[in-house]
């Protein structure tokens, strides 16, 4: 499908925008942006392919990965400041490629024959491994392990992705109201600044 094509390129680039600001943040030189950027945009997804016998994974055989991950750490390079500041429109964008990802995953894990049990972990590898790999090569806590609704928003729209898939609804429309649960989720909690309990 195009659009979930064209979207998942949208939170390749907006992750690799995390990605390269953490680096930033962290006053690492242009290879250490490269780096997290490529970790954040891409890790999760290679990782799946290759568990799922994927080889070579995407990255290797569409350039527009590699694309959409360049434009982003060089718009942190010469604009970073200004892409701080608008911040906000980011998040929406992040919101949206955790979205995609989590239909992503879960379709190709139904698609390689494994089960909606199994599928869950790999959706949720697609979306949150990359975020995390960056934060742990960044010396940080994975923030999605600490706070924010991000992986649980995640499970959420896979849960709802397999529920619907098993009702026969058309993978279009699926795909759409299922990632539309995790924008919706992610991005009001966000607004609320609801996070999950600590123990």
């Amino acid at each position: 499908m195009l659009f979930i094509y064209l979207f998942d390129l949208l939170g390749t680039f907006t992750f690799a925008v995390s990605g390269a600001l953490l680096g930033v943040k962290k006053e690492m030189d242009i290879y250490g942006l490269f780096v997290l950027a490529f970790t954040a945009a891409v890790g999760g997804g290679t990782v799946r392919e290759i568990a799922l016998g994927s080889i070579p994974p995407f990255l290797f055989t569409d350039p527009n990965y590699l694309y959409a991950t360049v434009a982003a750490v060089m718009l942190v390079i010469f604009f970073n400041k200004k892409v701080e500041r608008h911040m906000r429109y980011f998040t929406v964008m992040d919101a949206v490629g955790l979205g995609v990802f989590t239909v992503i995953g879960a379709s190709k894990a139904i698609n390689a024959g494994l089960s909606w049990f199994a599928a869950l972990p790999v959706a949720l590898l697609t979306c949150t491994g990359g975020g995390m790999l960056r934060d742990i090569f960044s010396g940080e806590i994975p923030i999605v392990l600490r706070k924010e609704v991000y992986a649980s928003a995640s499970l959420t729209g896979a849960l709802l992705f397999l529920l619907l898939r098993g009702l026969d609804v058309p993978d279009s429309v699926n795909a759409f109201f299922s990632a539309a649960a995790v924008v919706g989720i992610r991005l009001l909690t966000l607004k609320k600044n609801f996070h999950l309990p600590k123990v």
